[in-house]
């Protein structure tokens, strides 16, 4: 077993070049690995769901399969988030990649019957929100092995990472089932599982300076910051999830005629993933509150060029315009995830004088504040997932079509960019030392 690292200085420029920057990448990328299978059987059903034809449940009830992951995932991020701090970063690492074994048997047990009920498929499709867990104890982890100015790329790498398990399971389970069947939907992925958990046992590491206990960690809660960038994670990395894994039955269900291109939903999520770390290096670059206002803004008009598309019939249309939705989602999750540890920082060192022991101090606090933060934020902010998928699905249900819901998300998005203008870029306004560290 690998010993913890109790002496870890990645602010530290001597430290960073000659020792740290190492063994973050070892940790960054073996977390990658696990965090990437975590997405891909949280999502997995957003394809398995499209192929439940003979089980003749109708559109409602197939939001309601592909939604719940969503909501169960949301829900199992906030103990994930405390998890690294009290177990250590590679130890959950470890366990939480074994507990995708979970969704991925019991999915191939639920479609090796024909005669398995509909409410069976909801409890098992809700035992994927395993994977979406692994997304909150990952991030809070690897904050801990970059120095600051390195944070915005290193999550957005480690995020897109895992965002890209949404595209790689849509891209190959239609493949996989129509060659082995719909049980090796769940199937395939154990041997991936088995390897992410041994390469997180012998290759990651724990940081005694990221220790925490739950009882710290929760001051975070009654903190204003993480609340403002928990309404607005919904608004990105929400919308990421929830745009991405109803995508295949958006396209079955509205455009029937074009069921042959739903493989095409792959490259929604696969965009998404990409350009998200391009969102945390423009704000290392720009600061993160100004490139999450222009973005809510472009969202905005995405979704009613989706709109438009849906009420034209125009399926060229819809998806590419789809397609820029998704995008500035994930612009939207690389830039919201690096004004996170630029707030609590700036608000950790408030009225503290550099050079000082207090000085030390208080970044080592912001630094725990940002990473409890970051699980609590992503856990509010996925179920974002949820809400857009039972709004296609109510949508659809009451109007036949998804026009009511993507208006309710453009409205939501403008109101995120009021939000953003407000407490991070009006330098008058109520959080003037916010403003002034560039966040």
């Amino acid at each position: 077993m690998r010993p913890w690292i109790s002496d870890w200085r990645p602010d530290d420029p001597d430290f960073w070049q000659k020792h740290g920057r190492k063994v973050a990448r070892r940790n960054l990328l073996f977390s990658i690995f696990a965090e990437h299978l975590g997405f891909t059987l949280w999502t997995v059903w957003s394809i398995v769901a499209v192929q439940l034809g003979s089980y003749d449940f109708s559109t409602d009830q197939l939001f309601w399969i592909v939604a719940l992951p969503n909501l169960v995932g949301s829900a199992l991020r906030i103990p994930y988030t405390f998890a690294p701090a009290r177990f250590g970063g590679r130890n959950f690492t470890v366990v939480s990649a074994l507990l995708l074994l979970v969704p991925a048997v019991l999915l191939a047990v639920a479609v090796g019957d024909p005669a398995t009920p509909y409410w069976v498929f909801l409890l098992i499709a809700a035992t994927a929100g395993l994977g979406g867990g692994n997304f909150a104890s990952s991030m809070a982890n690897i904050t801990h092995f970059y120095p600051r100015d390195r944070q915005g790329a290193a999550l957005g790498l480690n995020a897109a990472g895992g965002n890209i398990g949404v595209s790689s399971v849509q891209l190959l389970m239609p493949l996989v089932i129509g060659a082995f069947g719909l049980a090796a939907a769940g199937l395939f992925w154990i041997p991936f599982i088995l390897a992410a958990a041994v390469g997180a046992y012998f290759f990651m590491d724990n940081l005694t300076s990221a220790k925490a206990s739950p009882a710290d960690q929760l001051k975070v809660v009654g903190r204003v910051q993480t609340w403002i960038m928990s309404v607005l994670y919904i608004g990105t990395f929400g919308s990421f999830i929830g745009y991405s894994t109803a995508f295949p039955l958006l396209i079955k269900s509205q455009f029937p005629e074009q069921a042959s291109l739903v493989w095409l939903a792959f490259l929604g999520p696969l965009l998404g993933s990409l350009v998200r770390p391009a969102g945390g290096w423009l704000s290392d670059r720009l600061g993160g509150a100004r490139v999450t206002f222009v973005n809510f803004a472009a969202m905005a008009g995405s979704a009613v060029l989706v709109w438009q598309g849906l009420s034209q019939r125009g399926f060229a249309l819809f998806f590419c315009a789809y397609m820029l939705l998704v995008a500035t989602t994930g612009i939207g999750n690389g830039s919201t995830y690096r004004m996170i540890p630029a707030i609590f920082r700036a608000k950790a060192l408030a009225g503290v004088i550099p050079g000082t022991a207090a000085y030390d101090a208080a970044v080592a606090a912001g630094r725990r504040d940002a990473s409890a933060a970051i699980g609590i934020i992503s856990a509010i902010g996925a179920f974002g997932g949820f809400f857009i998928n039972r709004g296609f699905g109510s949508s659809i249900a009451a109007t036949g079509g998804a026009g009511a819901a993507l208006a309710s998300f453009a409205c939501f998005y403008l109101v995120c960019a009021a939000i953003t203008w407000a407490c991070y870029l009006r330098a008058a306004g109520g959080a003037p030392s916010l403003a002034a560290a560039r966040v």
